[in-house]
């Protein structure tokens, strides 16, 4: 099925496309075996996507991308192969556990989510242009104001004792669903330390779906696989309602303990972003129905083990 998005500001509404209306459609083309429909606004400024589409789109399994950074059009894409990693299956190499277990980068949640998107954006050597362009960023930044976007970041002490932000990545979430949009590494092994955070917050908060969208190298040995888009749409629809808790209080779980006074507002942040109304894990439990918020306030069996300590361990129980 073909989609394109037709909106307003106040309403927004998929409806399926014939192949032939698609082919005749000049704002619909191929690129690379998908499908793409620009959903262009009819307006002398193009202002970012509305929340409401946005997350139309991805509970319809579709996202937005653009062609070159300076684009203010979008197309809408839908992969007929979806790549996944299943929150049980993330591969830890002895290396990669190595780096958690020695807490090399402090990992935080929300802390820096434009600084982690708009690194995304800088062009790479295999990748000198961009998808995410200007207006996908500020359309990004209304979805985290309200909520529904998060990023993971990975810092690097100085000598002086400032931190540096040296790794990262973010995504969409929206019931049990976590999308992962991007991610950037400026020191080994800082994106897949993000990564393996992000899979054991998931997991702790009680999500049931990571989406990564196209398939790459390297997150096929970190163990995401190939589903086909119906396949993909039927986990969407089985992980509706929400996590037991927010990342934000995962992220305590983890990191309680530790040097990270500077992130400690994150748990709070992302509840009240959340709409959870309590900035404690326990306030956040209570207005979820939930009783006691699992692990919080600390973290359950981890004794005083380091923050990457208790990834690592959690990861290697869980995977």
């Amino acid at each position: 099925m073909l989609y394109q998005l037709s909106y307003t500001p106040a309403l927004a509404e998929a409806r399926p496309l014939t192949k032939a209306q698609a082919i005749g459609n000049p704002l619909c083309l191929t690129r690379a075996g998908h499908v793409l429909c620009s959903a262009t606004m009819h307006a002398p400024i193009t202002p970012p996507v509305p929340i409401e589409t946005l997350l139309l789109a991805y509970r319809s399994g579709i996202f937005p991308m653009a062609d070159r950074r300076e684009d203010a059009d979008i197309f809408w894409v839908e992969p007929r192969e979806r790549a996944i990693l299943p929150l049980d299956g993330l591969h830890v190499s002895k290396s990669l556990r190595k780096v958690l277990r020695a807490d090399r980068y402090a990992v935080t949640v929300d802390q820096a989510f434009e600084p982690v998107i708009r690194a995304c954006a800088e062009p790479r050597e295999d990748h000198p242009e961009t998808w995410i362009s200007e207006r996908i960023v500020q359309s990004y930044l209304g979805l985290h104001r309200a909520g529904h976007a998060h990023s993971v970041e990975c810092w690097l002490t100085q000598p002086d004792g400032g931190r540096v932000l040296v790794g990262g990545l973010y995504g969409v979430s929206f019931d049990r669903v976590f999308c992962g949009e991007s991610m950037f590494s400026r020191a080994d092994n800082a994106s897949k330390v993000a990564l393996a955070w992000l899979v054991a917050l998931l997991r702790q908060a009680g999500f049931t779906l990571l989406d990564c969208q196209f398939m790459t190298e390297h997150l096929r040995s970190m163990g995401a696989v190939e589903i086909p888009q119906r396949d993909y749409r039927r986990l969407v629809e089985l992980a509706h309602g929400a996590p037991r808790t927010s990342l934000g209080t995962a992220w305590r779980h983890f990191a309680e303990g530790a040097d990270y006074a500077w992130g400690a507002g994150v748990a709070a942040g992302a509840a009240a972003g959340a709409g959870a109304g309590a900035a404690g894990a326990a306030g956040e439990a209570l207005a979820a129905g939930l009783g006691e918020a699992p692990g919080a306030g600390r973290a359950a069996d981890a004794g005083s083990a380091s923050p990457g300590q208790r990834i690592a361990q959690f990861l290697t129980h869980t995977s």
